[in-house]
């Protein structure tokens, strides 16, 4: 598009929008969750993180409990897969087994309401 004096108004107008545009749609990404960065861990800094000692940490690692890496004689760990670790040791809350089990009898019932 060729922008001469007297299209140079809508020229502006067209400019502003797609910037405003880019903006908004800036604005609506900046406020969406980032995901994790991964990040590698020693020993040290898993025994940190995991708020273990060193020596609970290589039992865990012997036991094959945590997710390792490992590299001639180091290990390193993946922070994000620390975080899927701890969250798979999640209990459930009472009010949530409560449900699980009004939903399971429900089913066993054929559907019936208790």
């Amino acid at each position: 598009m060729e922008i001469t004096f007297e299209t140079l108004p809508k020229a502006v107008t067209t400019l502003q929008e797609s910037v405003n545009e880019i903006k908004r749609l800036l604005l609506e990404r900046s406020n969406e969750p980032q995901p994790e960065t991964d990040e590698l861990l020693t020993v040290q800094d898993t025994a940190k993180f995991l708020s273990l000692s060193v020596p609970t940490v290589y039992g865990l690692i012997s036991k094959g409990e945590l997710p390792v890496m490992k590299r001639s004689k180091r290990c390193y760990f993946s922070k994000v897969e620390l975080l899927n670790y701890l969250k798979q040791g999640r209990k459930k809350t009472f009010a949530e087994t409560a449900s699980e089990a009004d939903n399971y009898l429900q089913k066993k019932k054929g559907g019936k309401a208790l």
